[in-house]
């Protein structure tokens, strides 16, 4: 069970930076959605979808 889970959220993960690359941010604040993506997985892609989607 602890894999597939640790697979969606690979999946999850993958899916917010590629949305946060190809968004129309600036390049500075595209990083650090990124680098906190990175640090925090879970934590950075549900704040990412909650908030970053909206600026």
């Amino acid at each position: 069970m602890g894999g597939i889970l640790g697979l969606l959220v690979l999946i999850l993960d993958i899916i917010a930076i590629v949305d946060a690359l190809k968004s129309s941010m600036d390049t500075g604040k595209k990083a650090l959605w990124i680098i906190l993506i990175l640090v925090l997985p879970v934590v950075g892609m549900v704040l990412y979808f909650l908030i970053g989607k909206k600026q």
